[in-house]
């Protein structure tokens, strides 16, 4: 039996997880280092790239179709990226969410009485 999700290169994905998986905060070490080791040949078996060597490949592009639960470290992994993908993050700023009317000043003058 052949083994699994074995990939041809590491797996990033700089725009959404610029400083890498693990230092997202958003996954665990080892879910983490499953996408990084493994997560290139998860991506091409999802799009089609790829066909699947074995029943655990199969089972789970079953899982990216939406036809069967995850079960492995390697479904769940990859459902929880999957979803990391789709939620909006907060981002939270110093500044209020009023703008400043056009041709207003910026800034406000406190005339003091210097002797």
């Amino acid at each position: 039996m052949q083994q699994s999700f074995v990939a041809t290169r590491r797996f990033f994905d700089d725009r959404n997880f610029p400083r890498g998986f693990t230092r997202s905060g958003r996954f665990t070490l080892a879910e983490g280092n499953l996408l990084e080791k493994h997560g290139f040949a998860m991506q091409q078996l999802e799009q089609g790239a790829r066909e699947p060597v074995n029943e655990e490949e199969q089972r789970f592009i079953l899982v990216c179709r939406g036809e069967a639960e995850a079960s492995s470290a390697f479904e769940k992994t990859w459902v929880k990226y999957k979803q990391r993908l789709n939620e909006k993050r907060k981002f939270h700023t110093v500044f209020g969410k009023k703008r400043i009317a056009d041709g207003a000043d910026d800034f406000s003058y406190v005339e003091t009485d210097s002797d």
